[in-house]
């Protein structure tokens, strides 16, 4: 029953964390990638690496609402995460300073990917399908 429990609560955090990431992909490309672009020059960062984040975000996040390679997907999203709070975030502080959010959301982020990083997608995954992902802790396969 616990392993139950672990797998439903993976997959949830999953679920939620793909589609995040999915839709903040999405709109970096549906508003046009040039207005990313153009703010990640802005900031100092080169603009070819939005083409990256954004598609990062939008397969990464569908990649993790499916389960198919989430540890490296989620690490990947973690650093994304790192990054993100580094750069643009800690300056303004954890809560923000009323003109732009602070990193809290940002760092909710990154422990939910690097939940998934370490323990893997759970039953309820691609991954296990297609890997016979072992079970964290057991040496046990899912199925």
């Amino acid at each position: 029953m616990m392993n139950n429990k672990f797998d439903i609560s993976l997959l949830i955090l999953r679920i939620v964390l793909g589609v995040i990431f999915f839709l903040h992909g999405w709109v970096k490309f549906q508003d046009g990638i040039g207005n990313t672009v153009g703010w990640f020059e802005s900031i100092g960062l080169p603009g070819v690496l939005a083409y990256g984040v954004a598609g990062l975000e939008l397969v990464g996040g569908l990649l993790l609402v499916l389960g198919l390679f989430s540890r490296v997907v989620a690490g990947l999203l973690a650093v994304l995460m790192v990054g993100a709070i580094l750069k643009v975030k800690l300056a303004v502080g954890f809560l923000g300073n009323g003109q732009m959010a602070g990193y809290e959301l940002d760092f909710a982020f990154l422990a939910m990917a690097a939940v998934i990083a370490i323990n893997g997608a759970g039953a309820y995954s691609l991954d296990q399908v297609i890997f016979k992902e072992k079970q964290v802790g057991t040496g046990k396969s899912f199925g």
